[in-house]
C-alpha cells in the first residue's frame, strides 16, 4: 500500500513539473562567441533528457564489452566448480556404497575440475582406500596436511593409515603433533593417552587428562574416575619400588574412584599396615556393594594381621552378608565363604555354601569342591572327578575388555586403547555350547563322585609303634591234586555286592589267585543273613600293615577315564596327587601375611 501510494505521488509531482515547465513563456538562449542558440524551454527539457539517456546507452554497452572477458571466465570457472561439486556429491554416495570404480571416476572427475577443493582431494583419498591402495592415499594425506585448510584433515588420514601398516609409533607422533595443533581432537588425546599408559608413563598420561578437562573432551565425573585409574595403576607400579607414592597415588585414587576394585584392595592393604582396621574395612565395604570380587574378599578377610581362620571366616560371612541375594554379585559372597571354610577347615560349612551351585558349576566352584574332597577325606579320585569337571565347566567372571579377558586388571584396552575400559564380568566364552562331554568321561565323573566318601583310618600310636609281624615262610608245593578246581561264584557275588554299596565302577573283577599253598577245596558261600562287609577302597598305612585275612577281600580297583593321565607313582606332588595325612597350616604373624600378598 505504501509503495502505491509513493507511485502515485510521484507521478503526481512529474505532472506536475511538465505542467509547470509547459506553461512558462519565453525563449531560452545559448550564446557562445558567434554561436547563438534559441529554444523554448519545453523542447530543451525535452533534449536534455534525450542526451542523457543517450549517454546512459553508450556507457552500458561500452561497460559491457569491458566486462565481458571477466564474466565470461567467471561463468566458466562456475560450471567447472558446479562439475566437480557434483563430481564430489555422487563420488562420496559411491564410496558410502562401496563402488571403489565408480568412486574412482568420480574422483578424476573432481581433479579435473576442482583440484583445489578441500573435498576433491579427501574423495581422491578415500577412494585410494576403498581400492587398497594405501600408497596413493598417504600421498593425498601428506598434500593435505600441508594445507592450512586441510590439516588436521591430513594428519587424520596419516594416522588411520599408519594404524593400518601396525606402525604405533609414527601413529603415536602424528597423533602428538595434531594435539598440538588442535587440543580438542578427540582422537589424538585418546591415542596419546593410551600410548603414554601403555608405556607408563603416567605423568603424561595425567597431562593428556587435564588437558581433556579443560577443553571440554570430558565431564568432572569421567575425569575424576579416569584420574583414579591411571593413579591406581601408577600405585600398583611403584607398590615395590616407591612405596610412599605409591601410597600417597593409592590414597588420592580410592578418593576419587571408591568402587574401583584394585584401587580399594591396595588401599586397604596399605591402611592395614598402619594399624588403620576400621578405615580398611570401610574402604572395602564400600568397593563391595558396588563390585564383588574376590581380591576385596581376600583382602576383608587378612585385614587383621595374626587373626586365625576361624576369624577371617567369620570376617568373610559378614562381608558376604553385606551381598543381597537377589543380586549378581551374590555367588561372589559364597565362593569366598566356601574358600575361607576351607583354610579353617570348617568343610561342612564349604559343602553347604556350594550346594546350591553344584548342579551347574562353573570352574571356582568345581575346582573348590576338588579341594575339599582331597583335603577333607583324601579321596583322590573324587577330587580328580571334580578336576575333570571342571575342564569343561562354564568359566567364571574375568577382567574383561572389548573380547579380550586378562588375567589381572589393567588401566587400558590392549585392543582399543580405551582408558577404564576392563570390566569384572563373564567373557563370551562362558557361554553354552553346542558340543557336551563325551559319554566316557560323563560316565566317570558319575561314578565317581556317586560313590560316598570314604572314611580316612588313621593309626593309633601305640598301633603304629608295633612292627609287623614275621611272614612264614611259605611251604614247599605239595603234589599235583586232580581234583576239580574250586567254584568262584561265591566270591565273584560277594564282590559284586561291594560294589553296588559302594557305587564304583568296575571293569572286571579281580578273581581271588589260587596258590599251590591253598587247599584245593571250594570256599563256603557266605550266609544270606550276614551280607559281606564293604571293602574300603583306599586301603591305609596301618591296613597294609596286617596281613589279609581272606582271599575274597579283594580291593576294587578304580576305573580311569580314557582322558584321564593318572597319577605318577614317584613324581612330585599337586593337585592331582592324593594327599596323605594333614596339609600344611600356613603361618601366621608378619611371616604369613608377607606370604600371602607374595613378598
Amino acid at each position: 500500500m505504501l509503495r502505491i501510494v509513493l507511485f502515485l505521488v510521484l507521478i503526481a509531482l512529474a505532472a506536475a513539473g511538465a505542467a509547470w515547465v509547459a506553461d512558462q513563456s519565453g525563449d531560452l538562449v545559448l550564446t557562445a562567441g558567434t554561436f547563438r542558440i534559441s529554444t523554448t524551454l519545453p523542447r530543451f527539457v525535452f533534449l536534455l533528457g534525450l542526451f542523457a539517456a543517450s549517454v546512459v546507452l553508450v556507457w552500458s554497452i561500452l561497460t559491457t564489452i569491458w566486462r565481458m572477458p571477466g564474466r565470461l571466465r567467471r561463468r566458466r570457472h562456475d560450471k567447472r566448480h558446479a562439475r566437480g561439486r557434483h563430481a564430489i556429491t555422487h563420488g562420496l554416495l559411491a564410496i558410502g556404497h562401496g563402488d571403489s570404480a565408480l568412486a574412482r571416476r568420480h574422483a578424476e572427475a573432481a581433479r579435473r575440475h576442482a583440484p583445489n577443493d578441500p573435498l576433491a582431494l579427501l574423495l581422491h583419498a578415500q577412494s585410494a582406500q576403498l581400492e587398497g591402495n594405501r600408497d596413493e592415499a598417504q600421498r593425498v594425506f601428506r598434500a593435505m596436511a600441508e594445507r592450512e585448510d586441510t590439516r588436521l584433515l591430513g594428519l587424520r588420514g596419516l594416522f588411520i593409515e599408519a594404524q593400518r601398516a601396525d606402525d604405533a609409533v609414527g601413529a603415536v607422533m602424528i597423533a602428538e603433533e595434531a594435539i598440538k595443533l588442535s587440543p580438542s581432537a578427540t582422537w589424538a588425546s585418546h591415542a596419546v593417552l593410551g600410548f603414554r599408559c601403555a608405556r607408563g608413563d603416567w605423568s603424561g598420561a595425567l597431562a593428556i587428562l587435564d588437558s581433556n578437562l579443560s577443553a571440554g573432551l570430558i565431564d568432572k565425573q569421567t575425569y575424576r574416575r579416569q584420574r583414579g585409574v591411571l593413579l591406581a595403576a601408577r600405585a600398583l607400579e611403584l607398590e615395590t619400588m616407591d612405596r610412599d607414592v605409591a601410597r600417597e597415588s593409592v590414597l588420592e585414587a580410592v578418593k576419587l574412584a571408591p568402587t574401583l576394585v584394585p584401587a580399594a584392595v591396595l588401599a586397604a592393604k596399605f591402611e592395614s599396615e598402619a594399624h588403620q582396621v576400621r578405615r580398611a574395612m570401610k574402604l572395602v565395604e564400600a568397593a563391595w556393594l558396588s563390585n564383588p570380587h574376590p581380591d576385596l574378599a581376600d583382602a576383608y578377610a587378612h585385614v587383621k594381621l595374626g587373626d586365625s581362620a576361624w576369624h577371617r571366616l567369620q570376617r568373610v560371612e559378614t562381608l558376604a552378608a553385606k551381598t543381597p541375594a537377589d543380586k549378581p554379585g551374590y555367588v561372589e559372597g559364597q565362593l569366598a565363604i566356601a574358600r575361607a571354610a576351607i583354610e579353617a577347615s570348617e568343610f561342612a560349612r564349604a559343602r553347604e555354601v556350594l550346594a546350591p551351585y553344584l548342579k551347574d558349576p562353573t570352574q571356582r566352584v568345581a575346582l573348590l569342591m576338588a579341594e575339599i574332597e582331597r583335603t577333607e577325606h583324601g579321596d583322590g579320585g573324587r577330587a580328580r572327578a571334580w578336576t575333570l569337571r571342571a575342564v569343561r565347566a562354564r568359566l567364571d567372571p574375568a577382567w574383561t575388555a572389548d573380547g579380550y579377558v586378562s588375567d589381572r586388571w589393567r588401566p587400558v584396552s590392549p585392543v582399543t586403547g580405551r582408558l577404564d575400559a576392563f570390566q569384572w564380568q563373564a567373557p563370551v566364552a562362558s557361554l553354552p555350547s553346542d558340543k557336551g562331554p563325551t559319554l566316557e568321561s560323563s560316565a566317570f565323573e558319575e561314578a565317581m563322585l556317586a560313590a560316598p566318601p570314604p572314611k580316612r583310618v588313621t593309626a593309633a600310636p601305640s598301633e603304629a609303634a608295633v612292627e609287623p609281624p614275621e611272614v612264614a615262610p611259605l611251604p614247599a608245593p605239595a603234589a599235583q591234586d586232580n581234583s576239580p578246581p574250586q567254584p568262584k561264584d561265591a566270591a565273584k557275588e560277594a564282590t559284586k555286592e561291594v560294589a553296588k554299596e559302594t557305587g564304583e565302577q568296575t571293569a572286571k573283577v579281580d578273581e581271588p589267585v589260587v596258590t599251590p599253598a591253598e587247599p584245593a577245596n571250594p570256599a563256603p558261600a557266605p550266609a544270606e543273613s550276614s551280607p559281606p562287609a564293604p571293602t574300603p577302597v583306599f586301603r591305609t598305612r596301618a591296613d597294609l600293615s596286617k596281613p589279609a585275612s581272606a582271599p575274597t577281600q579283594t580291593v576294587i580297583p578304580i576305573v580311569r577315564a580314557p582322558d584321564d593321565p593318572g597319577i605318577d607313582d614317584d613324581g612330585p606332588s599337586d593337585e592331582f596327587t592324593e594327599q596323605i595325612g594333614t596339609p600344611k597350616a600356613q603361618a601366621g604373624g608378619w611371616r604369613g601375611f608377607w606370604s600371602r600378598w607374595g613378598a
